[in-house]
């Protein structure tokens, strides 16, 4: 039985869903129906702190409560999600990179010619509303996502320190890091206005609500597709305990890099052993579903302060980034260095934290979906550092890291170094060991369902989000990305979203409309 009816229906509300709901509503004669599964608030004026506190993560009010295991032999952490209208967006620290050109092109190399950087340039362009360089060729100046950098008189003392650090050890400048010629240090580009953080759910769910055409089911748990004879007829819903059934022509699932998955395994669409295993009748043997797991490894430098005066919890705890080469590397801006203004531990709050960051990645792991119940959570195995080109410049990175401590800048303010100590042995054998066994995700879990042509047995959609094994069904969040960004994603995911709404909008005979 179905319970409603409706053209399109877009599952996640979150960094691409809520991209896609909007676009595609903007064809009155499609009815769009965006489903997600943690509440919904409408009125900006009312929405709860921790969403609106773009200075933190929000980490318990509306988080998923996954967990991860980043290393084989590290121990299983919290894998913050955002469980909401606007998603991760509306949860994260709002850093507002867009990756490499080298990059897309490598999509676009793959297979995917529509994702090369000159064709998704334009998409990033309708996007941002950018503060500071709005006017430059590769920037936009209109769109729902403000972006801004703090100049260097509303930094924390850590972070002016970092810059000063950067230029003591000669690293240059870098005012944009949204230039797609830039490398260096300098502010980090947010997607914040102050302190409020401009999620998708503010930058393009409250202009679209209006719409008689987009409906907002929330607190609605997807628990599978439902498929007929090769194709889609809609998605079966949990609410109040309550399953019901959404018709729809086109189904998009943008429920995330951790959610598409298992969304897909229930729908039984996915890997035969894996269906087999989990009692779920295979409607196509998908191999790479839950697959290719690409994500930034990390390992943070821990310093106690001469005076915690100068740290406060409620400051904005990124603002800065360095992005930089590896010697010998082919693989431009392949490392980041970053400083957190505080990192609480319990008790007195008196250190901060430098992070050294792989950006450019070649290993994979995998997402474990262990239960078909829509409830269970699927557990990433992200397999960090086992691929040597990923151990040898993540260990170059650190020892860069360490090197921000002995600088003037940071001798000022820095009582002593916690983690690693200065007396911790630091020849390639320790910190391949320290880093197989501690490294640690930047939160940027994407590939899960990669896009790719017919011919790799891997790809579960093509460059447009298709699915190859069922028709009307699309794939369109960080899920399709070949390979992780070099870059925080969630810009990259609005960017996905923009482009297969867009699509969706001006091509309907592309999808079955």
């Amino acid at each position: 039985m179905v319970d409603e009816q409706y053209d399109i229906v877009v599952v996640g509300a979150g960094s691409s869903g809520a991209v896609v709901a909007a676009r595609a509503s903007e064809d009155p004669s499609r009815s769009v129906c965006l489903v997600e599964a943690g509440p919904d608030y409408p009125d900006t004026a009312a929405t709860p702190f921790d969403l609106v506190n773009s200075h933190v993560n929000s980490l318990r009010d509306h988080d998923w409560g996954f967990s991860y295991q980043p290393t084989a032999a590290g121990r299983g952490q919290p894998f913050p999600r955002g469980r909401v209208t606007g998603g991760s967006s509306a949860v994260n620290t709002t850093i507002a990179l867009r990756g490499m050109p080298e990059d897309y092109d490598g999509w676009a190399a793959n297979g995917n010619p529509e994702w090369a950087w000159e064709r998704v340039l334009p998409a990033f362009r309708r996007l941002e509303r950018d503060l500071d360089y709005g006017d430059a060729p590769y920037h936009g100046d209109a769109g729902p996502i403000s972006i801004r950098r703090y100049p260097v008189e509303e930094m924390t003392i850590v972070h002016q320190a970092f810059l000063e650090a950067a230029r003591e050890l000669g690293y240059p400048d870098c005012p944009d890091a949204n230039d797609p010629a830039s490398s260096g240090s300098g502010p980090h580009p947010m997607n914040k206005l102050g302190r409020l953080r401009i999620s998708t759910a503010i930058g393009y769910l409250a202009a679209a609500r209006a719409r008689p055409n987009l409906a907002v089911h929330a607190n609605t748990l997807t628990r599978r597709v439902m498929i007929q004879n090769g194709r889609v007829t809609g998605v079966e819903v949990e609410r109040d305990r309550e399953v019901s059934v959404i018709g729809a022509r086109l189904v998009v699932l943008c429920a995330g890099s951790l959610q598409t998955p298992p969304i897909l395994v229930r729908s039984g669409v996915g890997p035969r052993a894996l269906l087999e295993q989990l009692g779920v009748d295979v409607v196509r043997d998908v191999p790479g579903v839950g697959e290719n797991l690409c994500d930034h490894p990390a390992l943070a430098v821990l310093c106690r302060v001469k005076n915690p005066s100068i740290l406060d919890s409620d400051q904005p705890i990124v603002q800065t980034i360095l992005r930089y080469t590896a010697p010998g590397s082919d693989q431009r801006n392949d490392l980041q260095i970053e400083a957190f203004s505080f990192s609480a531990r319990g008790g007195p709050l008196d250190t901060f934290a430098i992070a050294a960051v792989l950006e450019q990645v070649n290993g994979r792991g995998r997402l474990r979906i262990d239960s078909a119940d829509p409830h269970a959570s699927p557990v990433p195995e992200q397999r960090f550092c086992e691929d040597p080109r990923d151990l040898s410049r993540l260990a170059g990175a650190l020892r860069d890291t360490i090197a921000f401590t002995d600088t003037r800048a940071y001798r000022e303010i820095i009582s002593e170094v916690l983690f690693p100590t200065p007396e911790r042995e630091l020849t390639d054998e320790a910190l391949a060991r320290m880093l197989l066994r501690l490294s640690a995700s930047g939160f940027h879990p994407c590939g899960t369902a990669k896009m790719g042509p017919g011919s790799d047995p891997m790809a579960v959609v093509d460059q447009f989000g298709r699915s190859h094994a069922v028709e009307g069904l699309v794939v369109a969040d960080a899920s399709i990305m070949p390979s992780v960004p070099r870059a925080n994603t969630n810009l990259t995911s609005i960017m996905i979203g923009e482009r297969i709404g867009e699509w969706i909008r001006t091509r309907p005979d592309r999808y079955g409309l």
